[in-house]
């Protein structure tokens, strides 16, 4: 692994160059690890694998259940569902890698708290399509870049969304207004995500585009200092809602040059 990928788990750099196998837990998730490379992951922030089967409409909710029931003190969920014709090879992988690097996103986000590793333990969905450590490490890496290209500023990712007025002139898409149904005040991203069956962190994408373009209330950001040498009239425009939304435009603006 570079450098740069050593800064986000130092751990993880050392447990995949041992080969090791077992489960990394982190404050926001825990990667699951055999051979060195990335598994599985899961995080309470990204819905699982089951949900992306069953929302997308690969596997009914009971044939979930029946797997796990059969299948899962083998740690073979993944490979009954295939072997019993309930899922195509194809649409496991693709679902299980989707869920692999939506979980890891989160589990790899900086924390504070401590890092564990537990050697042996294996998740019961069993192995699908291993992920190099490092590929998993570049992913996350360009997902966060990408939402900050998007909207910088993070709050909004675990706040309760509701929507904003109408009436400011922005249209949403069609995949959009699916999620402003549901910004009823109450439902964060992540519990958005799970209520559509669509990964985590694409949710995101469309939230934070949301953000940018006035379409939902987001936490209230500290507000900058202003430069010294900028007259003291230009700090006191009033407290207008018309100045939230240019500055939201302006930043958007700012992000796409």
């Amino acid at each position: 692994m570079t450098a740069a990928a050593k800064a986000v788990s130092p751990m993880l750099v050392r447990l995949a160059e041992e080969r090791a196998t077992g489960v990394l837990v982190r404050d926001h998730g825990a990667l699951y690890l055999a051979d060195g490379e990335v598994v599985h992951a899961e995080s309470p922030a990204a819905p699982g694998l089951d949900v992306l089967l069953t929302a997308g409409g690969h596997l009914a909710p009971e044939g979930w259940q029946e797997a796990v029931a059969r299948a899962g003190a083998r740690r073979e969920v993944a490979r009954f569902l295939v072997e019993s014709g309930r899922v195509t090879d194809g649409a496991m992988e693709i679902c299980h890698l989707g869920a692999l690097h939506d979980a890891a996103y989160f589990a790899l986000a900086p924390g504070s708290g401590p890092t564990r590793f537990r050697y042996g333990v294996a998740h019961w969905i069993g192995t699908v399509r291993p992920v190099p450590a490092a590929a998993v490490v570049r992913e996350a890496r360009r997902r966060r870049g990408l939402l900050d290209s998007v909207w910088p500023h993070p709050e909004v990712d675990n706040a309760p969304l509701r929507c904003r007025p109408r009436g400011h002139g922005v249209c949403a898409t069609r995949r959009q207004r699916a999620l402003l149904e549901l910004a009823d005040g109450v439902r964060t991203p992540s519990a958005i995500a799970r209520a559509v069956g669509r990964p985590a962190f694409n949710t995101l994408v469309e939230v934070r585009r949301m953000a940018a373009a006035g379409l939902v209330e987001t936490p209230a950001s500290p507000a900058a200092p202003a430069p010294a040498l900028l007259p003291d009239r230009v700090t006191q425009f009033p407290d207008d809602p018309d100045i939230a939304l240019l500055r939201r435009l302006r930043d958007a603006l700012e992000a796409r040059l």
